[in-house]
């Protein structure tokens, strides 16, 4: 076929034969248009690298029909053969990047990173390493592979989560860090794109504890939610647990004639598996709902945990703010509730210890030597205490406000004495 510039009408008019044909353009040397015997065009590109006396290759652009076009497949063959003149050469280096896609692939070094690394060298938190990861990091980049993820794809993320989760995209910029880093180290890629790069600024520490009227108002409200937000806020008051916790709570993980909620240790933040008794408030929550047997409780498919926490809180504010009759109530926070239990289970005379296995904290009594040592489960006090904590939330939502600390009326002397 005779040479022209490969144009529109050219690439129309081309016509097949019993063999591959080609049209070679008269513009742009090496660039042309191949015609196969079906009638199939695509635009390719032949190229030498290191001159006249070594082969040819031909590289295959794309087939013609969006997003290929005589001008987008002649600006690519210019790239092309701009790394040719460099000695890159492209056939290659697309094989080189099929191979780093695949072995490569943020998701499942992600997992490679979590296996490899960090179930061994942090054996305490690698499940919330790797519920961070997996939360946030892998949805952004899973179409990447590790060399290709820029250090602004990395601040955009990290930026974009701090605006509602300041804590989180702290601890996903150290979870990120320390996965670069380990690929440097195994030679996976040559240079972190976090070098140098600062961490977000520390979080203040928060000590907003909610008042007796302002939990009493925010159980209320909780109710106009519906579900499954309405439940999910009046079982983090019962409870104390985590909101992920909560959120992600499944039937099989409800022991209804024992009254516990076993939380397992692929759940749990810290990896340690957790019994929770269920106070009789926390019980007629649950007993309020079409009773399952396997699934997620608090969802609409019994498969998904609920989302979208920060639109349903500033709409739990507005209805806390009419329940109390002001404009609008203190800035708070969900987690706010979890240290108002705790600190509710303190005016209540209940052992720090106690508290500390309440809220699954694995720190003060529960850390160092005495966390090796120190055995006992204390799960007759903690029922004990989230039972008495109940029947302070039901004097508090009726108006009598919380007992003053070591009161008898609730039974407290019998919490871890």
């Amino acid at each position: 076929m005779p040479g022209c510039k490969v144009t529109k009408r050219a690439v129309d008019d081309a016509s097949s034969g019993a063999t591959d044909t080609f049209l070679w353009d008269t513009e742009l040397k090496g660039f042309g248009l191949k015609v196969t015997p079906k009638g199939a065009k695509s635009y390719v590109l032949q190229y030498r690298l290191g001159g006249r006396r070594t082969p040819t290759r031909r590289y295959t652009i794309g087939t013609h029909g969006s997003p290929w076009t005589p001008d987008t497949a002649r600006r690519r063959a210019h790239e092309l053969l701009t790394d040719v003149r460099r000695g890159i050469d492209p056939i290659n280096n697309e094989r080189d990047r099929a191979v780093e896609q695949a072995e490569l692939n943020f998701r499942s070094y992600v997992t490679q990173f979590i296996e490899r690394y960090a179930r061994r060298e942090q054996p305490r938190s690698w499940h919330q390493a790797e519920r961070t990861l997996i939360t946030y990091a892998v949805p952004a980049f899973s179409a990447k592979a590790l060399p290709q993820i820029s250090r602004r794809d990395i601040s955009r993320l990290v930026e974009l989560i701090a605006e509602d989760k300041e804590a989180t995209a702290r601890y996903l910029h150290a979870c990120l860090r320390k996965l670069f880093r380990w690929a440097v180290a195994r030679g996976d890629i040559l240079h972190s794109p976090m070098s140098e790069m600062p961490a977000p600024a520390p979080i203040a520490a928060r000590d907003r504890v909610l008042s007796d009227s302002e939990l009493a108002a925010i159980w209320r409200a909780a109710v106009k939610l519906g579900f499954p937000f309405g439940t999910s806020f009046r079982l983090l008051i019962a409870t104390g647990q985590r909101r992920e916790e909560v959120g992600g709570i499944a039937w099989d993980e409800i022991d209804w004639e024992g009254a516990t909620w076993t939380i397992p240790a692929a759940r749990a933040k810290n990896g340690l598996g957790h019994v929770v008794p269920l106070s009789p408030i926390a019980m007629q929550e649950l007993a309020g709902l079409d009773r399952g047997t396997s699934g997620l409780i608090l969802s609409t498919t019994g498969r998904t945990p609920p989302s979208g926490w920060s639109k349903v809180k500033r709409r739990l504010d507005k209805l806390v703010a009419e329940e109390l009759g002001v404009s609008e109530i203190k800035a708070w926070r969900t987690h706010d509730i979890r240290r108002t239990v705790a600190t509710g289970l303190q005016r209540l005379g209940v052992r720090f210890e106690v508290t500390e296995a309440i809220l699954n904290h694995v720190s003060g009594a529960r850390a160092g030597v005495a966390g090796i040592y120190q055995r006992y489960n204390w799960a007759v006090e903690k029922r004990v205490a989230l039972e008495a904590w109940g029947d302070a939330l039901q004097r508090c939502v009726d108006g009598n406000g919380i007992p003053a600390t070591g009161s008898t009326a609730l039974g407290i002397q019998a919490i871890g004495q």
